[in-house]
């Protein structure tokens, strides 16, 4: 039986270890999100899925390390830190939230065989461009931008000490995603589920529909009534969106 490795490197978290033969789903956070921000689903899934979360750098325990401000070195170094998790007899899932459902799509195409699965949620497809700034506005202008999305605990925002912390991530972490620029390759052939908000500013309804065009797979969207953290309200049918989607890549090896 292969052991897993211990998950204590920078860039996973494993809140929940579980046995084999359970599947592991890899769960990517949004710009300016840490890997905690999975514990949640995490805890929800132990028993039948073993979450790993990734740890980008300079937020939490990696507050202290350079910053990454592009999607591609970010893959990459991504890619390689789950070397050590990746096992024949336990299908791998990926799970990206708005800049990290782009994180999961190239991290999936770096992949030597490829994710089960992969979820996208509260991102559009990557070849559906916009022109985007917000890494360029000042702090003030970024935390407007925080509160509008509802991400983010709103008595934190009014912390100084707190917006010094994050706002460094979220700046670098926006100028990624913002500058992030699709190059145009094979589709994958794992089956991608698309899951957004009916009211999310940053996806259309056709905007993630376009997320079928980049598997030779099937294709599912699911929409849920709400903004770009849509998920905070409806916690119980996401994650029955999420087993739906790991059980059927399962089944389907």
């Amino acid at each position: 039986m292969t052991t897993a490795p211990v998950a204590s490197d920078t860039w996973i978290r494993r809140f929940h270890p579980a046995p084999n033969p359970v599947p592991r789903l890899v769960c990517l956070p949004h710009a300016g999100g840490s890997a905690s921000y999975w514990f949640p689903l995490s805890a929800a899934l132990k028993d039948r899925v073993e979450v790993l979360s990734v740890q980008y750098p300079g937020r939490q325990d990696r507050r202290a390390e350079p910053l990454i401000e592009d999607i591609e070195t970010l893959a990459d170094r991504i890619t390689v830190a789950l070397d050590p998790w990746l096992d024949d007899t336990r299908p791998l899932v990926l799970l990206g939230h708005s800049m990290g459902a782009i994180l999961g799509f190239e991290v999936a195409r770096r992949l030597p065989t490829g994710p089960a699965a992969l979820i996208v949620s509260g991102r559009r497809a990557p070849d559906r461009r916009r022109v985007e700034q917000t890494h360029r506005l000042d702090d003030a202008a970024l935390t407007a931008e925080l509160r509008s999305l509802s991400g983010t605990d709103a008595s934190l925002l009014e912390d100084e000490e707190v917006l010094r912390m994050v706002l460094p991530a979220l700046r670098a972490d926006y100028r990624a995603i913002e500058t992030y620029v699709y190059t145009a390759g094979a589709a994958l052939d794992c089956p991608i589920t698309a899951l957004i908000g009916d009211t999310d500013p940053k996806v259309t309804l056709d905007e993630a529909m376009s997320w079928r065009d980049h598997t030779i797979g099937t294709f599912a969207l699911h929409t849920f009534t709400g903004g770009h953290f849509y998920l905070t309200d409806h916690q119980a049918a996401v994650t029955a969106h999420i087993t739906d989607a790991i059980r059927a890549a399962v089944d389907r090896r």
